[in-house]
This record gives structure tokens, C-alpha cells and sequence, in this order.
């Protein structure tokens, strides 16, 4: 009668509800343990995306960096000869080079100046995708006009509100007066809280010292067609006959930005920090939903011993308590998933980073969940195990 009674039901299920204070408080940290995992996740994907988004943007089949390079924040040039050495190789179409400095951009109402990352480019073929930057780019052929990003940091003043109200703004970049004549979109990042496009005879007035022969960024455009993957070859080869020491770098744009997000995650202390963050998550997981299981056993103890001694073996009990830990990660899982949105939602209004929900990271979050609960319930049903069902009664 009783085994039918456990048939009927689904055991694992009715053992959770039976204790519904407890199963609130179960769902409860498992929720904060995603939501930290969430977080982490988030945090770490939003900066690393900020960090290689202008890389991604780059109209090129093919760039040249220098080969020490390692982020925009300290970014390090090269010969443009280079660059045109690169226009006698089969496939190549056309070359194209950016300048890239960091200047101070001075906020007109509060009049602190604030490191902004600073783009030269040719203003007959900017080099960049944005689409307001290629509609406008006549705006930048005269000296002293740039176009500003207006998902820069609010601390560069009212740039984007002012400019769209009166179609004009002035201020000083690098200690030299300059006029806004057009926005774009970018966001700020790791290597700077904000970007302005400009010429490069612009780029060149902000920064005197700097020589017109050295550019920071080449740009190759291929023929239709074109092999990418074997003239990435051919120039990696030809353009640095010396293997030891070569002269540039050749990738795709994707590779320059994976170079960028490499040296924030490995070359700095981001990665392991948020890193640390997930594993908290999950240990922190792992003990509550074990404390609830572990609680759970102890206080039926009486009714799982019946079943063991009418000869229910110990898996069967491991099956049931996995049973309550894939319950425990759905229920917790679900409201974890709609906060971490909600928040996602605060941080990108409070820090205009690109933090949003992914399908990968969800998945993923939901896979440490259900494993966080199940090596809970591995180790509850060692209480269990060990209990003789003599001894209980």
C-alpha cells in the first residue's frame, strides 16, 4: 500500500511541498546564487564587448597592427611604408590607415578635462563603419571639426542634447578649440570613457609630436573574391622578412579584437576577479540547496527508512534527492533569470556598458545550476546511507 502510495505521487515533489517555508527559502538562495552568477557573467561580457567594439567596427578584410601592440589604451604605431608594401600583393584592392591617441577633452560647463580616445582618419574614406560617420564624413574634411561619440560617459558634458538642439558645439581637445559637427555611437570601454573621430590633418594639429608616417592602424580592403586566409599569409610573410623580428602584424579585424579582449582578461587581473565572482555564486549555491536537502533527510528519516527497510536501495534515494535538486534549480533559475534581465536593464541605463541577456549565458548559468544542485544532493544522501533502519526505529 505505501509503494503505491509513492507511485502515485512523484516522492521528490511532495517532499519539497510538504515543507513550503523551507522551500521558499531554498528557492530563495538558489535565486541569489544565480543572480550572482548572472552578474558576474554580465559584467565581465558587457566590458570585454565595450573593449573590442571599435575593432569590430573597422571596414577592412584585413588590418596591420604593430606586433607589440596590446590595447588601444597604450596603443603603439608603425611605418605606413608597411602599409603600401601591401598593395603589391595579389588580392589587395586598397590600403587605408588610422590614427589613434588619447587626448583631453574638456566638459564646457565644468571645465575638467577627461581622457578621450581619439581616431584620425582620411576624410574621403573614414575607414569605419558607422553610418553616421560615413553620411557625414565631409563634416571632418575641414581642420578643427570632429564628430563625438554620444554614448560617451555623461562626465564629456551634454555633447549629444546640445548638439542635436542647436546643431553646434564647441570646445577644446588636446588645449585646441574644436567644433562637434556630427554624433555617432560607440560606447566607452576599458581603453577610454568616450571617442571622437576626426580627421587626419585634424588628428595631426591635436598631436604635434606625433609623425604623419606613423599610423597605428593599417587598413586592406580585398579584391572580390579573394582568398583572405592566403594573403593573410602571404603578407604576414612578405612583409616581415625577418621572422624574429617583424615589422607588423596581419589579421582579420576579429583577430584585433580578440588580441584586445586577450590582454584584458589574461594581461590584467578582470578575468580571475570575475572569475571568483561565478565560483562564489556557486559554492554559495551549493551550500544552501545541501543545508535544505540535508534538512529534508534528516526530518523524514522515519519514512525513508520504512522504504529501506522494505528494500529500496540507495540509488533509488540518490534519484529522489536528485530529483528535489532539478526542482530546486528550475524554481530558483526562473525568477534568477527575469531579476538578472531587470538589472541588466539598470546597469546598461546607469553605465551605458552593452550588458544584456544571451541565450549562452543562460544556458550556461542554468547548467552550473542544475550541477550546483545535484552535487548537493550527492552529498545529502550520505546522511542516508549511512542511517540503519534498526537504529531509526
Amino acid at each position: 500500500m505505501l509503494s503505491q502510495l509513492f507511485r502515485k505521487t512523484p516522492l521528490a515533489w511532495r517532499q519539497l511541498m510538504k515543507e513550503k517555508t523551507r522551500l521558499a527559502i531554498a528557492v530563495a538562495g538558489i535565486t541569489f546564487a544565480d543572480m550572482l552568477m548572472f552578474i558576474q557573467m554580465g559584467f565581465e561580457s558587457a566590458l570585454f564587448d565595450a573593449a573590442i567594439q571599435p575593432h569590430r567596427n573597422l571596414q577592412a578584410d584585413l588590418v596591420l597592427i604593430n606586433p607589440q601592440f596590446e590595447t588601444l589604451f597604450s596603443v603603439k604605431s608603425f611605418s605606413r611604408e608597411r602599409l603600401y608594401q601591401a598593395l603589391s600583393y595579389d588580392g589587395v584592392k586598397s590600403v587605408n590607415s588610422v590614427y589613434i591617441g588619447t587626448g583631453q577633452w574638456r566638459n564646457p560647463e565644468t571645465r575638467i578635462d577627461r581622457a578621450i580616445l581619439v581616431w584620425g582618419v582620411d576624410p574621403t574614406q573614414p575607414g569605419l563603419i558607422f553610418p553616421e560617420v560615413q553620411k557625414n564624413k565631409d563634416y571632418l574634411k575641414s581642420l578643427h571639426q570632429v564628430m563625438f561619440d554620444q554614448a560617451s560617459r555623461p562626465e564629456y558634458g551634454a555633447v549629444g542634447d546640445i548638439f542635436k538642439k542647436t546643431g553646434n558645439f564647441q570646445t577644446e581637445l588636446s588645449s585646441k578649440s574644436v567644433s562637434v559637427k556630427g554624433l555617432f555611437s560607440n560606447g566607452a570601454s576599458f581603453a577610454a570613457d568616450g571617442n571622437v573621430v576626426a580627421s587626419d590633418s585634424t588628428f595631426l594639429e591635436l598631436f604635434p609630436t606625433r609623425k604623419a608616417d606613423q599610423i597605428e592602424v593599417g587598413l586592406i580592403t580585398l579584391k572580390p573574391g579573394a582568398d583572405i586566409e592566403k594573403v593573410k599569409a602571404q603578407l604576414r610573410i612578405g612583409l616581415n622578412p625577418d621572422p624574429k623580428n617583424p615589422f607588423v602584424q596581419v589579421g582579420t579585424p576579429e583577430d584585433f579584437a580578440q588580441k584586445e579582449k586577450s590582454y584584458w582578461a589574461n594581461g590584467t587581473g578582470i578575468g580571475f576577479i570575475f572569475g571568483i565572482g561565478v565560483g562564489v555564486g556557486f559554492i554559495v549555491g551549493i551550500v544552501i540547496v545541501y543545508q535544505i536537502l540535508y534538512s529534508d533527510v534528516s526530518d523524514h528519516l522515519p519514512e525513508y527508512a520504512t522504504l529501506k527497510a522494505m528494500g529500496y536501495t540507495d540509488t533509488y534515494f540518490l534519484v529522489v534527492l536528485l530529483q528535489e535538486a532539478l526542482l530546486l534549480a528550475c524554481l530558483g533559475f526562473l525568477p534568477a533569470f527575469f531579476l538578472s534581465f531587470g538589472l541588466y536593464q539598470v546597469t546598461y541605463s546607469a553605465t551605458l556598458l552593452p550588458i544584456f541577456m544571451k541565450a549562452d549565458r543562460a544556458i550556461n548559468v542554468f547548467i552550473l545550476t542544475v550541477i550546483m544542485c545535484s552535487i548537493s544532493g550527492a552529498i545529502a544522501i550520505r546522511k542516508l546511507s549511512s542511517a540503519d533502519p534498526a537504529d531509526v526505529f
